[in-house]
C-alpha cells in the first residue's frame, strides 16, 4: 500500500497539492454558495462542504506517489460525496487526472486496472451526474429527457476520455520506466560478464606462465641435482636459468595480478617474436623442440592470433615437458586465411592420466576465442595438439573444439 518515494519527490507533490488547494479553494467556495444543491441547507454547510471535497481530492493527489491505492479510494470517496450533496463539478477534480496517472504509473497491477476501471465508470457516471442536473431547466418532459441524454452522452465523453488519457500517460510513463529499468539491469549483466571475462582471461594467463615456468624449473632443478657432482659447471648453468625463468614468471605474475586488482586493460602481451624464447627455454629444459615452419607468414598477423598461437605452443611444450619423453615435434603452417599448428610429442605411459586437465581447457578456449577450433588427443604412442585458427575473421562464439 505504501511505496518507497524520494524525499524530494515527495516534497514537491506536497507542494504542488498545496498550491492546487488554493488556487481551487476559492472557486470551490463560491460554487458551493451558488450551488443547485437540494440536499445541503443552509447554504454555509454547502459552502464548507465544497472546501473539504476540494482538500480531500488534492490531499489523495499529494499521496498519489506515495500510496496510488489509498489515493484512488479517496478521490472515489470525495467524488461520490460531490455527487450525493449535489454539487456541480470544481476545479479542484482536475485533480482526479493525477491520481489516475499515479496509479497507471507507480501502482501494482491490481491498483492500474482499477484507475483503468474508474476511468471508464467515472466518465460514465460524471455524464449521467450533469446530464440529471439539467433537470428542470425546461417545461417540457420530452425535451428535459432530450436534454438529459445529449448532455449525458456528451458530457460522458468528454470526461471520460479526458480521464482516460490521464491513465494512458501514466501507462506510458510506466513503460518508459520499466524499459529504463530493464537497460540498466542489461547493462549490469554486461558489465559483470565482461568483468568474469576479464578473471576467465586472467587466470587462464596466470595458468600459463606459472604451469609453464615451474616446468622449466623443475626440469632444470632436477638436472642441476644430478650434474652438481660429476659436472659442476653445467649445475650452474641449471641454475643460471631457473633464476631467469623465475624471473620472467615473477615479472609476468605481478602484471597480471596489477591488472586483477586495479582492473586496467592488457599489459604486453606475447607475440611471434617471442617464440624463440619460449624453444629456447624449452630446450634449456632438455627438451628439444624440432621446430618446422612451412609455409611462412605472408604479412604480420593479427594480434590475437599471435597470442594464441603463442599461449597454445606454450601449454603444449609444458605439458611435453610434464608427461613427454624425448623430443617434441611443432609445426606451424601459415596459409592466407588461417595459420595451422600442430604439436607431437612422445609421452609417457605412466602420466597419460594427466592429460585432459586445465592446460587442454585452455588451448581450446584459446582457440575458441580467435573463431577456432583445437583438438588434442592420444595418437598410438604420441600426444598431439592439432588448432587451426583463423585469420582474418571474427572471433565466432560457439566455435566446434574436441
Amino acid at each position: 500500500m505504501i511505496r518507497s518515494v524520494p524525499r524530494r519527490w515527495l516534497v514537491l507533490d506536497i507542494v504542488g497539492s498545496v498550491f492546487g488547494f488554493l488556487v481551487t479553494a476559492p472557486l470551490a467556495f463560491i460554487m458551493g454558495a451558488g450551488s443547485l444543491s437540494v440536499w445541503l441547507t443552509p447554504e454555509w454547510l454547502a459552502m464548507t462542504t465544497s472546501v473539504v471535497i476540494s482538500a480531500a481530492l488534492w490531499g489523495a493527489a499529494a499521496i498519489s506517489r506515495l500510496s496510488p491505492a489509498i489515493a484512488l479510494a479517496v478521490a472515489w470517496g470525495a467524488c461520490l460525496l460531490q455527487m450525493l450533496a449535489g454539487l456541480p463539478p470544481m476545479a479542484s477534480n482536475i485533480a482526479v487526472f493525477a491520481v489516475l496517472f499515479a496509479t497507471a504509473a507507480w501502482g501494482s497491477r491490481k491498483v492500474l486496472w482499477a484507475g483503468g476501471i474508474s476511468a471508464v465508470v467515472g466518465g460514465v457516471l460524471a455524464g449521467l451526474y450533469i446530464g440529471v442536473q439539467q433537470i428542470g431547466l425546461t417545461q417540457s418532459l420530452v425535451s428535459e429527457g432530450v436534454r438529459v441524454l445529449l448532455v449525458a452522452a456528451l458530457m460522458g465523453s468528454v470526461v471520460g476520455l479526458s480521464l482516460a488519457l490521464s491513465w494512458g500517460a501514466g501507462l506510458l510513463w510506466r513503460q518508459v520506466v520499466r524499459g529504463r529499468e530493464t537497460r540498466d539491469a542489461q547493462l549490469r549483466a554486461e558489465a559483470t560478464a565482461a568483468e568474469e571475462a576479464e578473471r576467465v582471461r586472467i587466470a587462464r594467463d596466470m595458468h600459463d606462465v606459472v604451469a609453464h615456468s615451474l616446468a622449466v624449473v623443475i626440469a632444470q632443478a632436477d638436472g642441476a641435482r644430478y650434474a652438481a657432482a660429476s659436472d659442476p659447471q653445467i649445475a650452474q648453468e641449471a641454475l643460471g636459468t631457473i633464476a631467469q625463468t623465475a624471473r620472467g614468471a615473477l615479472s609476468d605474475v605481478r602484471m597480471l595480478l596489477t591488472q586483477l586488482r586495479h582492473r586496467q586493460g592488457d599489459g604486453p602481451q606475447p607475440t611471434l617474436a617471442d617464440l624463440e624464447t619460449l624453444f629456447a627455454q624449452v630446450r634449456q629444459a632438455g627438451v628439444e623442440p624440432r621446430v618446422t615452419v612451412d609455409p611462412m607468414p605472408p604479412g604480420e598477423p593479427p594480434a590475437a592470433i599471435q597470442l594464441a598461437v603463442y599461449r597454445i605452443l606454450q601449454e603444449a611444450l609444458t605439458n611435453a615437458l610434464r608427461h613427454g619423453t624425448g623430443g617434441v615435434d611443432v609445426r606451424l603452417s601459415w596459409w592466407a586465411d588461417a595459420v595451422d599448428v600442430t604439436v607431437s610429442n612422445t609421452v609417457d605411459a605412466s602420466k597419460t592420466a594427466t592429460f585432459g586437465g586445465h592446460g587442454v581447457i585452455g588451448m581450446r578456449e584459446r582457440a575458441q576465442l580467435v573463431g577456432g577450433t583445437l583438438q588434442a588427443e592420444r595418437d598410438g604412442d604420441e600426444f598431439v595438439v592439432n588448432a587451426r585458427l583463423p585469420i582474418g575473421s571474427s572471433p565466432r562464439s560457439g566455435s566446434g573444439v574436441s
